[in-house]
């Protein structure tokens, strides 16, 4: 990473000319670098943002032409540096009067914008190839987002939804429901939608064709040989069979025979190469298995290295957007293309996003899924589009996270507190806020100086936000605290009552529980307030909140979760059983104030002093409400 900042640093001497001509190219390269960047470098502030910032904003020419917008990227970042790294992203100190050259009163002259792809002619074409066997998770949203990102909105191009059906093992019609349901509510709308199992009977003939060139070959060396020898570069004995016997035992694999189960069929590009994704990859596999959607049509089923550069090709793909684990298997897409005579497609990569402490596995999330690790594919502690949306995710929220992530090539594990923490800016403008006290502990209090009979008063939901509407706040003599803030009361000490006016403790009032420790642990069981409207609320240090008992009070639960697993990153050989967390439910039981019974499920509101929240499930008379917690972006802390 040194090397890149030093490399940007020294670039910056580009952007110095006071002639926008001069600094056009260095301009349109700098804001194609930063499609989808937040940082230069990396994933936070760095050297290479200051010195680059600084320099164009002391280049009246260049900050002018910023100014106008007309390159995106770069007007995003340049404002954003300068608003969230104001101690670093300094403004220069103006010169002295007359001190302007000529050239610094250079109008703009207009410029280019470059979107980042390589080689765009015409019309721009994207794909978003899911395998349907599992729901999406938050990885495959930033694909999907990143391909809708450059086909629609950047482009003006088309967007292919292939569904990767090539696995019947795997595969459901309930996951592939599930994936055009998901990337609906992200709102991704492809402009056609196929399945590779459309063109099973192209990729058949392909196959053949490839077979006849001398390109491939039919192997029945067992699995555990195969890879030792690709892994040692040594030739299957099967590499130099005939083209008609290859034939004869591809025939034999296509009715799905004793005979033709035992061979599969490989590319015959390299043995030895350095980059082992060369090294004769199967390209076809036998299976008896009953596909979803052909039925027992077929008996084999292409690989997913052999029919995505095919497929890409014949639908028109002009940009093949994969992460950069595919980043060895470009040069065999590309041979795949060359050997088939096929249109030539680009492959352009970006990193895929991993999470601290957090399972983006297929087959790892399907197993705790199976096994009742879970709730289901929906669980809040999911990784899965489903179940941070069900945690209480926005999805303005998550595409804002997703394309900020940008094109990088470098892999690193994010932690999830900048992702619920862009969450918060939308949630916490348009928030409603409530109250809910804990009913364990939970203290009676008197009010000295209320009115005789309980009153209602209309206040906003939203102190800063009146569009958000208004509430019931319910006064009387008859209030409930929490017992935390109770124990903490001085005798005559002033609070605040929020929404009401502060209050002086007169009494306070303990049971002891000899039993809880030698010294016995005090209890409050009951407080006398008298009320103090004149008071000062900026002197007070204690703000509770309360609830009158003259209303009608909801049952709440309070669910708040923990991490699936216990360290930051499973290694191979890691047994996912041994890591898994053994308590990552917590609930708590609340009474909350009476607007409380009008939510709706999937309504985002805020308890005071308790946090975001998702209503999960509604109140019901007889059934209390269910909430779970959102996660604001601050460290939290362990359970």
């Amino acid at each position: 990473m040194d090397a890149q900042i030093h490399e940007w640093q020294a670039r910056a001497q580009n952007l110095t000319a006071l002639n926008l001509k001069s600094i056009e190219g260095a301009l349109a390269e700098l804001d194609a670098h930063l499609t989808l960047r937040s940082y230069i470098v990396g994933y936070s502030l760095s050297d290479a943002d200051t010195t680059v910032w600084r320099t164009l904003r002391e280049n009246r020419v260049a900050h002018a032409y910023i100014k106008q917008g007309l390159m995106a990227n770069l007007s995003r970042w340049f404002k954003y540096i300068e608003e969230t790294s104001p101690e670093t992203a300094t403004l220069p100190v103006r010169p002295a009067k007359g001190t302007k050259t000529a050239e610094e009163k250079a109008k703009d002259e207009g410029g280019s914008f470059d979107i980042g792809l390589q080689e765009v002619e015409g019309t721009v074409i994207t794909r978003f190839p899911p395998e349907p066997s599992g729901y999406l998770h938050i990885g495959h949203a930033k694909a999907a987002l990143l391909n809708d990102f450059f086909a629609h909105k950047k482009y003006k191009g088309i967007l292919l939804l292939r569904f990767d059906d090539t696995n019947p093992i795997k595969e459901k019609q309930e996951y592939q429901d599930a994936i055009v349901e998901d990337l609906a509510l992200m709102g991704i709308k492809a402009d056609k939608t196929s399945h590779t199992s459309d063109y099973f009977q192209e990729l058949y003939e392909y196959c053949v064709q490839i077979l006849k060139d001398g390109n491939a070959y039919a192997d029945d060396t067992l699995q555990e040989k195969m890879r030792d020898e690709r892994m040692n570069g040594i030739a299957s004995e099967r590499r130099d069979a005939t083209v008609e016997d290859n034939l004869a035992r591809f025939e034999e694999m296509k009715k799905g025979t004793a005979e033709g189960i035992r061979w599969c069929i490989r590319a015959k590009i390299s043995v030895d190469n350095p980059n082992k994704a060369m090294r004769d990859p199967v390209i076809y596999r036998c299976s008896p298995e009953v596909h979803h959607r052909t039925g027992d049509k077929w008996k084999i089923y292409p690989t997913y290295d052999f029919c995505c550069p095919l497929i890409d090709a014949l639908e028109g793909v002009t940009h093949a957007l994969r992460t950069t684990e595919y980043k060895d298997r470009d040069a065999q897409y590309q041979w795949f293309l060359k050997a088939l005579k096929l249109r030539n497609v680009y492959n352009w990569d970006f990193a895929r996003m991993n999470f601290r402490r957090t399972l983006l596995s297929k087959r790892k999330l399907t197993r705790i899924v199976d096994t009742g690790v879970v709730w289901g594919w929906d669980d809040p502690r999911m990784p899965t589009v489903r179940g941070v949306r069900r945690r209480g995710m926005t999805i303005p929220a998550l595409q804002e996270f997703i394309l900020k992530q940008g094109p990088s090539k470098n892999i690193v594990n994010l932690d999830w507190t900048t992702f619920w923490a862009t969450n918060k800016k939308y949630i916490d403008p348009v928030a409603p806020r409530f109250t809910a006290i804990s009913t364990e502990g939970k203290v009676p209090v008197k009010v000295i100086g209320a009115r005789d009979a309980p009153y209602t008063e209309e206040k906003d939901k939203h102190a800063k936000n009146k569009a958000v509407g208004t509430k019931k706040v319910v006064y009387s003599q008859s209030i409930l605290i929490e017992q935390a803030d109770a124990a903490s009361f001085a005798q005559d000490e002033e609070i605040t009552l929020m929404a009401w006016g502060n209050a002086i403790v007169r009494s306070v009032s303990h049971s002891i529980n000899p039993l809880a420790s030698p010294a016995g642990l005090k209890t409050v069981t009951g407080v006398e307030l008298e009320l103090h409207l004149q008071g000062d609320v900026k002197k007070t240090s204690k703000k509770i909140t309360w609830l009158s008992t003259d209303q009608e009070l909801i049952p709440v639960d309070l669910v708040d979760f923990d991490y699936l697993i216990t360290k930051d990153k499973l290694e191979e050989g890691d047994q996912l059983e041994d890591f898994l967390t053994p308590k990552t439910e917590f609930r708590s039981h609340t009474l909350a104030d009476c607007n409380v019974a009008e939510l709706k499920e999937d309504d985002i509101i805020q308890f005071d002093r308790k946090g975001y929240f998702r209503i999960d499930k509604a109140f019901k008379h007889g059934e209390p409400a269910v909430c779970f917690q959102i996660p604001t972006g601050k460290q939290e802390k362990a359970k």
